[in-house]
């Protein structure tokens, strides 16, 4: 188990990593495409539409529950990277022992919880009739895959965390291969497998997590012995949970601030008309293509950052994240070009109205300049939670959103001004970069100068 991000070449280093994470930032989104692509033709006993209907009233549910088990993932991971940082290898086998052992209570918890509640829940959203029948359908299974995505989750994480970034990059794309197979024989059924429609997909996500989740936990075991079938005293399970909690609570509350948050933005663009909804649900959709090599080197920055705090190297930390940093603004600031040349050839593919389209060409020509701006705000974050400190990360989520987007987007919305909204994306996402960047390189700065005067204690 060695501390393979504190040593080499840091750039160098942080470019393979990012290109062997691009297969698994694809899967990431792959999982939600293929569903919808099979879903999407299948068709309803009273409404044609109400297969794909049922999916998106499930939804919100998924992200939910989503964010909160990739909080736990993090409260696993970010500790382990620490402590395999310092060499301490003990505390790292343990604590992501410990760590799996209260994902998967909670994944059973939440199972039997989100079971018991499914049609109460989903009526109250408005789901009735045979789509309603159809999200129970299909959330009774996913909740029964809780674990499966839950521990797939920690087991990539932690695999990163170690290092091992073409493993877990490997395995988050053989998930989604899976899916994707599995998808039309249990949906449409075929030879032995038998026509299950909704509830076969959510049965092929189940298989495919469940595949890449094992195969995680036991490379975990056998190669890098973090996964230990030994006791741990109960005071020590504790107070390894506590860790795992005060990392994991702050992670959720940061990343539901996104969904928070663009919930409010789509009803304000929703008031401008079905045009202008229809033209910047395509152009965000086009934006996230930009993000999937920065999300990549974005993947490995907290391990890498949390291993190089581990070991007390802050001068590493301070270079990786100025790399990536620079990384961000030169690749997106170049994708922006990119898009605003191309925004107006572009939109007749996405939209059917000239309206729409009109407004898709001046959504991507105005946001697109804030990309960078997202991305290193993103990255500003990871450095937080590396250095130990979840809850400045998540104060910095809820800055851009709580403090910047909303207020901004509500001026806009009062004047009417669609490119107003547009502007005020822009301006918030810019401000939220350069704020956290400058708060991100304090706090290394300031612990580079305790290091040097001999007080400084990680």
């Amino acid at each position: 188990m060695a501390a393979v991000y504190t040593q080499g070449p840091i750039a160098r280093g942080m470019i393979k990593t990012a290109l062997a994470m691009i297969p698994a930032t694809l899967a990431l989104s792959g999982y939600n495409l293929v569903d919808a692509y099979f879903v999407g033709r299948l068709v309803g006993k009273t409404a044609a539409d109400a297969p794909m209907a049922a999916m998106g009233f499930t939804l919100p549910v998924v992200m939910l529950i989503g964010c909160f088990f990739h909080g736990l993932g993090i409260g696993v991971s970010a500790p382990t990277a620490q402590a395999l940082g310092g060499n301490k290898l003990e505390r790292a086998a343990k604590g992501s022992t410990s760590g799996v052992l209260l994902i998967l209570f909670f994944s059973i918890l939440t199972a039997i919880v989100g079971m018991g509640c499914v049609k109460g829940v989903f009526s109250s959203f408005g789901a009735q009739g045979e789509v309603l029948d159809l999200v129970i359908e299909y959330m009774d299974i996913w909740y029964f895959g809780c674990a499966t995505a839950s521990i797939a989750m920690a087991g990539h994480s932690l695999l990163i965390s170690v290092g091992d970034n073409k493993i877990a990059s490997a395995l988050m794309m053989t998930g989604m291969i899976i899916n994707a197979i599995l998808d039309p024989l249990f949906i449409f059924g075929w030879g032995i497998f038998p026509a299950l429609g909704i509830k076969g997909a959510a049965l092929a996500t189940i298989f495919a997590q469940a595949t890449g989740g094992s195969i995680s936990m036991y490379v975990l075991w056998k190669k890098h012995r973090l996964i230990r079938f030994r006791k741990i005293p109960v005071p020590e399970l504790r107070n390894y949970w506590i860790v795992t909690m005060r990392y994991a609570i702050p992670a959720s509350l940061g990343m539901l601030m996104m969904p928070v948050g663009m919930t409010v933005i789509t009803k304000l663009t929703a008031s401008f008309g079905t045009a202008a909804m229809a033209g910047c649900t395509a152009a965000g959709r086009l934006e996230t293509i930009a993000f999937v090599v920065p999300m990549s080197l974005g993947m490995t920055l907290t391990p890498f950052i949390a291993q190089n705090y581990g070991a007390r190297r802050f001068d590493r930390i301070k270079e990786g994240l100025l790399f990536a940093f620079r990384f961000a603004l030169v690749f997106l600031v170049g994708s922006a070009v990119l898009f605003a040349l191309l925004a107006r050839a572009i939109a007749p593919h996405f939209c059917n109205s000239p309206e729409a389209q009109n407004v898709m060409a001046r959504c991507i020509m105005i946001s697109v300049w804030g990309l960078a701006g997202v991305e290193v705000h993103r990255f500003s974050g990871f450095s937080y939670t590396g250095c130990g400190r979840p809850a400045a990360a998540a104060m910095l989520n809820g800055m851009r959103f709580l403090v910047f987007l909303i207020p901004f987007s509500l001026i806009a919305w009062y004047f009417h001004s669609l490119n107003g909204l547009f502007a005020a994306r822009l301006a918030a996402d810019v401000l939220s970069g350069v704020i956290g960047a400058w708060l991100a390189l304090r706090t290394i700065n300031e612990k580079i100068r305790s290091q040097k005067n001999g007080i400084c204690n990680p």
